[in-house]
């Protein structure tokens, strides 16, 4: 049997697998998000490792995991966790949604040798230009920091006692040379860093390190789990929904929205905002256009009326044209295509007649566009998507996964009930590691149904498309 623990923004989830790959308990447990100041985003890391142990008691509780052979590894990407020599936390951890650091973000950007090594525009939310605002705002922290980890590989330094990060995460911090999958000395000296006070590289799919004893014991777990490499969060979740091979893809509704494309071949398009990352699977990359509010910007809209966001989805019927009510999602700014660090959200075209359910479908409909910029940012860079898969609690709105099929003119399947996600991708990579099994198990899940594009409806929503970019672009000359 195999663990997949996926370390999120909101819990921490866990499941346990057979050797068939069918899960046999899961678990998980909430997290608390800091926003001491606008735009500021952090995580005490102390609580990651309070939930990891409320998992695995969890998941003792529902299974004997006498039979565990390895734990794998996924987690919310370019959290700075900062420690010093004796391995203690210095500070909060900085999270992937956090834009304090977007000053720093440009003028690390503006070096070209960042979009030239990494592929990728350096954006506020990526590692390094937080590492450049504590040198610059927390100068007595910058000067005791001896090792930078990403949020998982916190939690893997303390389930074995290695410093080990993978190519998928590492990836994420603008220290990484992406087609070389290795650190960049430059790009590190440029943050003031050295390779030393990074963690040592594997691929997602290899072993990083071996369970502490006294971990193993009071799970109980055999004393030679293995700890796989692991991915970051989208990476796993590709993993876990079997998009490895070029053409294959998934939409994700989470707290974030992501499309994410698998790669057979690094082509990088850094102006585009698109992400080229490693896979975490060795010589695979992959592409994605992030949204920082998926999700996350129904939940708010449902906390602002009251209601649950499923009860307002839940009320909308059949899909229908877009109205004139536009939504436009960038509660903490926005990455893909814009890389806009200062927009923030706006409804806009109100009236008397918009009433509740106009908001709704005004909400899911902003996320739509969005997730269609992103698109045409992929299909910009030459990225085909042949199959596309729907996963996160967004999926389940019928309602948000037509409004994308037809807006981006694809059908969109969605798998049979259970968790495909990060922790399962998670949980697949720890048998690849401890097995030694290919990329082969990592087969799509079974389709429970396709949802096709209304294509009648197809020129409303790339009209509503348009004034959506139009409204982008006029809230942009104002901030």
């Amino acid at each position: 049997m195999f663990i997949g623990l996926d370390l999120g923004t909101s819990g921490l989830k866990g499941v346990l697998i057979d050797d068939a790959q069918a899960i046999r308990a899961e678990a998980t447990a909430p997290l608390e998000v800091s926003r001491p100041q606008d735009g500021w985003s952090e995580q005490d890391p102390a609580a990651w490792l309070a939930a990891t142990d409320a998992v695995m008691r969890e998941l003792r509780a529902a299974a004997d995991l006498g039979a565990v052979r390895g734990i794998g590894l996924s987690g919310q990407m370019h959290g700075a966790t900062l420690l010093d020599e004796g391995h203690r936390v210095l500070r909060p951890c900085i999270l992937w949604n956090d834009t304090r650091s977007h000053a720093e973000a440009a003028a690390l950007d503006a070096d070209p040798r960042f979009r030239a090594v990494t592929g990728n525009i350096v954006f506020p939310g990526f590692t390094a230009p937080k590492l450049a605002w504590v040198r610059n705002h927390e100068p007595e922290v910058f000067g005791k920091v001896a090792l930078v980890l990403l949020p998982k590989d916190y939690l893997r330094l303390w389930l074995t006692g290695e410093a080990v990060a993978e190519m998928s995460d590492a990836a994420g911090t603008s220290w990484l040379d992406t087609g070389k999958r290795d650190w960049d000395d430059g790009l590190l000296a440029a943050t003031d860093l050295g390779r030393g006070q990074m963690p040592r590289l594997v691929e997602g799919s290899e072993a990083s390190g071996v369970l502490r004893a006294e971990l193993a014991a009071q799970w109980g777990l055999p004393e030679d789990v293995v700890v796989a490499g692991g991915g970051g969060d989208n990476a796993a979740s590709a993993v876990g929904v079997g998009v490895v091979k070029a053409g294959e893809a998934f939409v994700s509704l989470g707290t974030s929205g992501v499309l994410f494309a698998a790669s057979d071949a690094y082509q990088p398009d850094a102006a585009s905002a698109v992400h080229t990352f490693c896979h975490a699977l060795p010589a695979t990359w992959h592409q994605m256009g992030v949204i920082l509010a998926a999700a996350d910007a129904l939940n708010w809209y449902a906390k602002i009326v009251g209601r649950k966001a499923s009860d307002l989805t839940g009320e909308l019927g059949e899909l229908r044209a877009p109205g004139r009510t536009l939504f436009l999602p960038y509660l903490g700014g926005e990455r893909t295509p814009h890389n806009d660090a200062a927009v923030r959200g706006s409804f806009l075209h109100l009236d008397h007649a918009t009433d509740r359910t106009a908001l709704t479908r005004a909400v899911l409909e902003g996320v739509t566009h969005a997730v269609r910029d992103s698109f045409d940012a992929l299909s910009g860079t030459g990225t085909r998507i042949e199959r596309l898969i729907a996963v996160g609690g967004g999926s389940r709105s019928e309602y948000w996964v037509r409004a994308i099929a037809t807006s981006l003119g694809l059908p969109v399947e969605l798998p049979v009930a259970g968790d495909f996600g990060g922790a399962f991708g998670a949980a697949r990579l720890a048998m690849m590691a401890a097995t030694g099994a290919g990329v082969e198990i990592a087969t799509a899940p079974p389709i429970a149904r396709v949802v096709e594009p209304d294509r009648a409806l197809a020129p409303a929503f790339a009209e509503a498309h348009a004034r959506y970019r139009d409204a982008y672009k006029a809230l942009k000359g104002r901030h």
